[in-house]
């Protein structure tokens, strides 16, 4: 079930796509390719790490995928973004994570400076303390409890 369109969730996520939006409209020139090189956490070092609201975000558009479930955890060991399909390429690109847009890529343009987007990150840590989150956790541990929170609510807030 979805929901409610006045249901913090509901409005949170409203939010986090409102902040990406922003982003997407300021004046920093970016290329994403798609190469993935990023996606390959153990190779770069980095995993994104996500609010709440982020979270929620991106597992509702796995979801929307068709995914009930992040895939195996064989991917966990590899390093392997489990965004990923089996082709390499991002299940849910359009709702990636803040981090995955300003990452450290290179051939996309490099990082965003901090300067850049500090009002967006103050947006998301604000969203993620309205709902109750304690601060950004790693993409697929984020991933798989927003995921749960979507598919098994608790009573009282599913859509009536």
């Amino acid at each position: 079930m979805q929901p409610a369109a006045n249901d913090p969730t509901h409005t949170a996520m409203r939010a986090i796509r409102a902040i990406y939006a922003e982003l997407d409209q300021r004046p920093v020139q970016r290329d994403c390719v798609r190469r993935t090189e990023c996606c390959q956490f153990k190779l770069t070092g980095r995993t994104p790490t996500l609010t709440a609201g982020e979270a929620l975000v991106a597992a509702a558009a796995l979801k929307a995928s068709g995914r009930r479930s992040l895939p195996d955890s064989a991917d966990v060991e590899t390093g392997r973004c489990p965004l990923l399909n089996p082709a390499g390429k991002c299940l849910i690109y359009e709702a990636r994570p803040f981090g995955c847009r300003t990452h450290f890529c290179a051939a996309a343009g490099g990082p965003y400076t901090r300067n850049e987007v500090r009002d967006l990150v103050r947006g998301l840590e604000d969203i993620d303390a309205q709902l109750d989150g304690d601060g950004p956790h790693a993409l697929p541990m984020a991933v798989e409890d927003a995921l749960e929170k979507i598919l098994h609510p608790p009573r009282g807030a599913q859509r009536k």
